[in-house]
């Protein structure tokens, strides 16, 4: 990552973008949780990327041993805030942070679609942070979510993979579909083992934060999105790699 990006000001909402919506914590933690949950292994675990710490809270009733790299100062200063002595904090760069041991499951949620070099990052992983045995959890934005091709339709994305302006103030440098980020986990020396895509997707985040206020979307809704987002994964929010230690 460039050391002159203020990554402060990335994590913080702008005119037409959240950083994060409702949707994101209500909807795709607990299902992106539910996916990962039947290939975690024994051992710690490193979060690359904790953000606030929401997602790690969800973590803690798995893993005794949990480490978190995050680059925003204000936001690990929330996620310290929220899980205390819980977590072990490295508030850092990736690629200059010096961790003690390796870990058998790294979790890597919407951080991968941020970094001015991906595959670096992946090598690193692969070379120096993953155990023998471990499993690395990759998820990122799909290009080919159904409501991003609709506004492509709509004429407000030039195309399916294109980062928009907001996307780069929050500092997004590529827009993934399943063909580039397992390219992108193969060259950074990991072996793929498990390809999915976590719910499928028709409405962009803040038409979900709306539509979550009222009682026209049900649990079983939510729960039959889930599912179908396994049967056609290249239409999901997120596309979700699982990655083992390559040779």
């Amino acid at each position: 990552m460039n050391s002159k990006r203020n990554y402060n000001k990335e994590i913080k909402d702008v005119d037409n973008r959240k950083y994060f919506y409702g949707f994101d914590y209500d909807v795709m933690h607990p299902l992106m949780l539910k996916s990962f949950i039947p290939f975690f292994k024994k051992g710690n675990l490193l979060e690359l990327g904790s953000f606030k710490g929401d997602f790690t809270k969800r973590l803690l009733p798995y893993f005794g041993d949990i480490t978190c790299v995050e680059a925003s100062s204000e936001a690990i200063k929330f996620a310290k805030k929220k899980l205390g002595k819980k977590i072990k904090f490295f508030n850092g760069l990736f690629e200059k942070t010096t961790l003690p041991t390796k870990y058998d499951n790294i979790v890597l949620t919407h951080v991968l679609e941020h970094l001015d070099n991906p595959i670096k990052l992946l090598k690193k992983i692969n070379d120096k942070w993953l155990s023998d045995n471990g499993r690395l959890f990759l998820v990122c934005p799909n290009a080919n979510a159904p409501s991003r091709q609709i506004a492509v339709k709509m004429g407000l994305i030039s195309h399916n993979s294109a980062v928009t302006p907001a996307e780069k103030k929050h500092g997004h440098r590529i827009t993934y579909s399943l063909d580039t980020l397992e390219h992108d986990a193969k060259a950074g020396g990991l072996k793929v083992i498990h390809r999915s895509g976590i719910f499928f997707k028709a409405l962009a985040n803040f038409q979900w934060d709306k539509l979550l206020k009222t009682d026209i979307i049900s649990s079983e809704y939510l729960d039959g999105c889930y599912e179908l987002g396994q049967q056609y994964p290249d239409l999901c929010s997120s596309i979700f790699l699982l990655c083992e230690k390559g040779k």
